[in-house]
């Protein structure tokens, strides 16, 4: 399979690509490694080559875009999805994974755990840390009691996130590159979903639902 291995690196950062690059000829010395700097580089090469996988920075630019995994299936329906984001494990890997990534990794992980992921993804499919494994786990136990926040949308638990770490509208609009009033509906159906009206109440919720 190392021979005929194609690994496309998606990510704003030319020092992470290349990391990450140094990372996969270590332990990929045959692999093809190519390299997109912004979404619509990646859909290009996608078109072009057939690619085993790809590992894709989520955010780019400030700009979260969970749809790019939607499209990168529409041209490759067979190629892995390798999350690697700095957003933390805990509160966004299992919401990627349940919109289509065959697994996540956070920035900050060491070697070892790459080199993890990226055996588990070309060998078994998918990649699942311990804790993502315990939390689809704990989810498949309760399907009846399901965590209000999960019916938050990526963007509304981004700008919710965002709210309980202090930022105001205006901060949050100009971090997203989004309109202000945008960010107030955002907010305002974060508070209608979870049937709160304030951010101190808010940020005792995400204490009570997140574990």
């Amino acid at each position: 399979m190392n021979s005929n291995l194609n690994i496309l690196l998606v990510d704003d950062h030319l020092v992470v690509r290349k990391g990450i690059e140094l990372i996969i000829n270590d332990y990929y010395p045959n692999a093809t490694i190519y390299n997109a700097e912004n979404y619509p580089d990646a859909i290009e090469v996608l078109k072009s080559i057939d690619i085993n996988l790809v590992v894709l920075d989520i955010i780019m630019n400030g700009i979260e875009n969970v749809n790019i995994m939607k499209e990168i299936r529409i041209v490759q329906n067979k190629t892995k999805i390798l999350i690697f984001s700095c957003h933390e494990e805990e509160h966004y890997g299992l919401r990627y994974v349940k919109n289509g990534a065959d697994g996540y990794l956070h920035k900050y992980c060491s070697e070892d755990k790459i080199i993890a992921a990226f055996k588990g993804v070309l060998s078994l499919g998918y990649y699942y840390s311990d804790e993502i494994k315990l939390k689809l786990k704990n989810n498949r136990n309760k399907k009846l009691s399901t965590n209000p926040i999960d019916a938050l949308s990526n963007r509304e638990f981004e700008v919710a996130k965002m709210l309980i770490d202090g930022c105001g509208n205006l901060e949050i609009a100009n971090k997203l590159n989004i309109q202000m009033s945008t960010v107030s509906t955002y907010k305002n159906r974060v508070f209608e979903k979870l049937d709160i009206n304030n951010i101190v109440a808010l940020s005792s919720f995400f204490k009570q639902n997140i574990n």
